[in-house]
């Protein structure tokens, strides 16, 4: 097979700084670790041919050779690539951290020792909750299954009066160590399972797992203030880890139904009101029933225009981080026209109307549609 050319590999130019070639090489081998493509053969293969050209770029005496030879003065200086062992680049200055956490270190074994017990999952749940309820804050009583400790063998999947004993294979550490390249990939043991230990005489109830499924029931209190995509963590309500070991976390993701009347506008709420003739020409109180049935009192101004909006401060949804403040309910008046008139209310519009006409006859005041005519189409 032919190997492309190293610079092609990593994108850079022929040109480039020590730095560029670093900075390049740290971006593929973030992206094709073995580690993080679970045993993705493609991935695999790109991150050693990344780490090959890295490993002579990187070092002055071996890209001098590469610039002027190529791949076969490689060979015949060091009879293959293998020869390159890449023992004077120091990966921490490269990856920092990460290396020690993520790439299992820089140590010369086959093995390396486990962190400790493992942890048990987190879990993810959606809640649907009503507008109102956004507003009080709402406690909810949640089924959720989750995995628990056997209570026949306390989690350590092993037979009652047996012992699990500690795997060959990885030597009890769980993981496996191989390198590739200038790197050592850490993978867990497939013998195992990454435990460790192996139970020669599983346990009857978990068949060997040590946990077991069930459900339970958790008691949460969503706070005030929570939209939809908002989420609230428990600590400790996930899954079962291994003995010893943290359980996960539940977390509820929140979703908040539409409501039919009113609708909510980040920490405002939006609603439409009728109001009569009257109270559009006149003004005067008006009574407002809120989200939460709380009747707020408010005075309407006088010539209210349908669709004009109110705002009543205070009334709104609370901050989720700061509950004592609380945005406004903004009511968008409609004038809601009568569908059945007594004769009084019919005499009293038909005055009306022979006062319009009056008030028509005089030099008419320009509307505001009026006015934005003449402005687009100026005569």
């Amino acid at each position: 097979m032919v190997k492309r050319d190293y610079y092609e590999v990593l994108s850079v130019a022929k040109t480039a700084s020590g730095d560029e070639i670093k900075k390049s090489f740290r971006k593929l081998a973030m992206q094709y670790h073995p580690d993080r493509n679970g045993g993705d053969v493609e991935a695999t293969e790109k991150f050693k041919e990344a780490s090959e050209a890295f490993e002579v770029l990187s070092d002055a005496e071996k890209r001098a050779i590469y610039d002027r030879h190529g791949h076969e003065g490689l060979n015949q200086q060091s009879g293959g690539f293998g020869g390159f062992s890449g023992g004077n680049i120091d990966l921490s200055e490269i990856f920092g951290d990460l290396f020690g956490s993520f790439f299992g270190g820089g140590g010369g074994g086959q093995r390396r020792q486990r962190s400790g017990p493992r942890a048990g999952d987190d879990l993810q749940l959606v809640v649907d909750i009503e507008l109102k309820e956004a507003i009080t804050g709402v406690k909810r009583t949640i089924n959720v299954q989750v995995e628990e400790h056997c209570t026949q063998c306390n989690g350590s999947g092993a037979k009652p009066g047996t012992q699990p004993q500690s795997c060959k294979r990885c030597g009890g550490q769980g993981v496996l160590v191989q390198r590739q390249g200038i790197f050592q990939v850490q993978t867990p043991c497939a013998a195992c399972g990454g435990r460790g230990m192996i139970n020669p005489d599983p346990c009857g109830g978990c068949r060997g797992a040590g946990r077991v499924n069930a459900r339970k029931t958790v008691e949460v209190e969503i706070p005030p203030g929570l939209d939809s995509g908002n989420r609230v963590r428990l600590q400790g309500q996930g899954g079962a880890g291994d003995p010893g070991a943290r359980r996960g976390d539940l977390e509820l993701v929140i979703r908040v139904k539409e409501h039919r009347f009113f609708q909510r506008d980040g920490h405002n709420l939006i609603c439409q009101w009728p109001i009569t003739f009257s109270q559009a020409a006149l003004g005067g109180p008006i009574e407002i029933t809120t989200l939460t049935g709380d009747k707020v009192q408010h005075h309407l101004p006088k010539s209210l225009q349908t669709h004009e909006v109110i705002r009543i401060t205070g009334h709104g949804i609370p901050h989720y981080r700061a509950p004592h403040k609380r945005g406004d309910l903004l009511i968008q008046v409609v004038v809601d026209t009568p569908q059945h008139l007594t004769p009084e209310m019919e005499a009293l519009f038909k005055q009306l109307a022979v006062l319009e006409k009056a008030q028509a006859a005089s030099p008419p005041k320009k509307s505001f549609f009026s006015k934005l005519k003449d402005w687009i189409a100026p005569e």
